[in-house]
């Protein structure tokens, strides 16, 4: 395997996949491997999947007037987890989250994260090996896809953190393939799903909005409502009004929701750590969303003319760019960009176009390793990368368009 682009050959990049994946793992398991749920840095061993088990426990005590209730969650943690004492965690699951985790909660807090561990690095693993037998042109080099994959730094932090990314990846893998076969309606309720974090929904709902696909869209809605009415079924109505009226208010607690904004890539903490004027780096990334928008909707007016990898990693990738909080871990769902346009750029001949595609994609899967830099650059290069390659895609689609049409 050759990615057009000289230097990005298979040997190499299972080389550079190889290096990753030993020394993100080895270190991570070196700072497990003592006894405790502390780590030898002296966090709790899954992080962020403490305040998922706090949720589970609240549903299991059906205990649903504290779900926002930031104060009483801490002292749960430390009830269940005494290894937890003094961590809070903001809440901003929608209810349902908590009836998820609640099989977890009859378990120890180990048991659980184990458990967990292994849901997701299987439905992660799963995922991949669907993308990679979709991609006819990566079929011969399933030993580098999967090192690549085992290395990315998407999944590592969803490891590390404990968080729930793979849901949302699974939520828009499914939508890919029901898109693929025509199903519009259910891929519309795959993407549904991700109500569970509704900010990586935006992106979608505008653009099929402006799409006017609207058996997507009611699918979506459809499938939101039945996640809310779950919640309201067993918890009553009052946690989801709890719920909506923190989200109302969220901007006057992003610095509990972003402690540390270096691990965060989107267009929103991009201009706020490039620009010390608040009000001028949110009106700047309100203009850059709407330009990304208006790329990715322009690739997918262009219709079949242009594959349906190519429009809907431009969906992803906008996704990522437009969200108002995406931490590193939520990069995962790149995963499928990342195969899907190799696939497709193996495909096309080399020129200049293809060559920067290469390298770009290249970057997207590798600057968010060096993402804790930008604490001192105040540049996250990462954003750079999949701005730039949602930009190259519109060039590229405007060029397959064109060929389509002079071929007609």
């Amino acid at each position: 395997m050759e990615i057009p682009g000289g230097w990005l050959t298979a040997k190499r990049l299972r080389a550079h996949g190889t290096i990753l994946a030993v020394c993100l793992w080895s270190l991570y398991i070196w700072n497990l491997a003592i006894p405790g749920l502390r780590d030898r840095a002296g966090n709790l061993k899954g992080t962020d999947f403490l305040h998922l088990y706090t949720l589970g426990s609240l549903a299991l005590a059906h205990d649903g007037a504290d779900l926002y209730d930031m104060n009483t969650q801490a002292a749960i943690a430390a009830k269940r987890v005494p290894a937890a004492a003094g961590i809070r965690y903001l809440p901003l699951y929608p209810p349902q989250v908590s009836i998820l985790f609640l099989p977890l909660a009859h378990l120890s807090y180990a048991w659980a994260l184990a458990i967990w561990w292994i849901c997701t690095a299987a439905c992660y693993g799963w995922l991949c090996c669907t993308f990679w037998r979709f991609c006819p042109n990566l079929r011969g080099y399933g030993g580098t896809v999967a090192v690549l994959a085992l290395g990315y730094p998407g999944f590592f932090h969803v490891i590390a953190w404990g968080q729930t990314s793979v849901l949302a990846l699974l939520c828009f893998a499914g939508a890919f393939f029901l898109l693929r076969n025509k199903h519009e309606f259910y891929a519309g309720m795959a993407l549904g799903c991700l109500a569970f974090k509704p900010q990586l929904g935006i992106a979608s709902v505008i653009v099929l909005l402006m799409l006017g696909r609207w058996k997507v869209l009611a699918g979506g809605i459809l499938s939101a409502a039945l996640q809310f009415a779950a919640g309201v079924l067993y918890y009553s109505v009052g946690p989801l009004r709890e719920w909506v009226r923190i989200l109302w208010h969220v901007d006057s607690v992003m610095a509990l929701l972003e402690p540390k904004p270096y691990q965060t890539h989107s267009f929103r903490t991009f201009w706020s750590m490039l620009l010390p004027w608040n009000h001028v780096a949110f009106g700047i990334y309100v203009l850059t969303t709407v330009l990304v928008l208006w790329l990715t909707i322009d690739i997918w007016r262009r219709g079949d003319s242009v594959p349906l990898q190519v429009r809907y990693s431009a969906l992803l990738l906008a996704t990522v760019l437009v969200a108002p909080h995406l931490t590193v871990y939520d990069l995962v769902i790149l995963a499928p960009a990342i195969l899907l346009l190799a696939d497709w750029i193996l495909s096309q001949s080399v020129n200049q176009r293809t060559h920067r595609l290469g390298t770009l994609l290249y970057l997207v899967y590798a600057l968010p390793l060096i993402g804790p830099f930008s604490r001192w650059t105040h540049l996250q290069l990462s954003v750079l990368a999949i701005g730039t390659t949602l930009y190259l895609l519109w060039r590229v689609s405007s060029r397959i368009k064109a060929d389509s049409e002079f071929t007609a």
